[in-house]
């Protein structure tokens, strides 16, 4: 089943009370809807993450991805604001967490909302929906694969940020993985490693890894795209959602 749906660029009050730009998308019936956080990845907030947004809209949630760098970039193109933000060693987690409550806020008060709301990234928006999901109180997380959430940065990497590995504990809801075999970050050394953690703190999760893929292997205008992964692992997110955001 598909929605008509209505996309349209908001503000919305983010970390600190800071007025952010966002991209929305969602259904035109009356609901009631869950809602989906889009945390788009590190080349920002752009043409195939609004594409992604309005796919969740399509099939009948509320959508909304907050751009993560309107402070730094305000109105400058996904590339350059993409630049300035790694320049300056990336979104702060602290920000982040506030941002995406705050979108997860806007959803609930819209009246065709349901209450619930999951999070989903991609690349460094993976790592950043499973740092919401140990910060916030969600209804679901999907992680594709996200890189340094137990692993440490590579010496001279550009991001100042730290593992999450002493945050697992704090998990506060079912959480969906998606890992390409030969991929490096995460490795499936580093995906072995989330998922013990995990086991060993009694979470839910449910975690896919595919061979022949690496990084971003949901990205369609990368050579890194890989049509039969990114299909099971779309019907995979459709499942999951739909047991936690009905």
């Amino acid at each position: 089943m598909t929605f008509d749906i209505k996309a349209e660029t908001i503000t919305i009050t983010g970390h600190g009370g800071d007025e952010i730009e966002a991209y929305l998308a969602q259904p035109l019936g009356k609901g009631p809807y869950g809602g989906v956080v889009v945390i788009h990845h590190m080349p920002g907030y752009d043409r195939s993450s609004k594409e992604i947004t309005r796919r969740f809209a399509d099939e009948g949630y509320i959508a909304l991805m907050p751009n993560l760098y309107s402070r730094e970039a305000p109105g400058a193109s996904p590339d350059d604001a993409a630049a300035t933000v790694r320049a300056q060693g990336g979104v702060p987690d602290e920000r982040l967490v506030g941002d995406v409550e705050g979108a997860a806020k806007h959803i609930t008060a819209l009246p065709s909302s349901n209450g619930k709301v999951a999070t989903i990234g991609y690349c460094s928006g993976g790592r950043q929906s499973f740092l919401a999901a140990v910060s916030l109180q969600l209804d679901a997380a999907v992680d594709c694969y996200g890189a340094f959430v137990v692993e440490p940065l590579p010496e001279g990497f550009p991001l100042k940020i730290k593992p999450l590995s002493d945050r697992v504990k704090d998990l506060s809801c079912p959480l969906l993985g998606l890992f390409g075999t030969e991929d490096q970050h995460p490795s499936p050394d580093n995906v072995a490693e989330l998922e013990k953690l995990l086991a060993e703190h009694g979470k839910s999760y449910e975690f896919h890894s595919y061979a022949d893929a690496g990084h971003a292997f949901f990205n369609v205008d990368r050579p890194s795209y890989r049509p039969e992964s990114a299909i099971d692992g779309w019907q995979k997110i459709g499942e999951f959602f739909g047991r936690y955001l009905a």
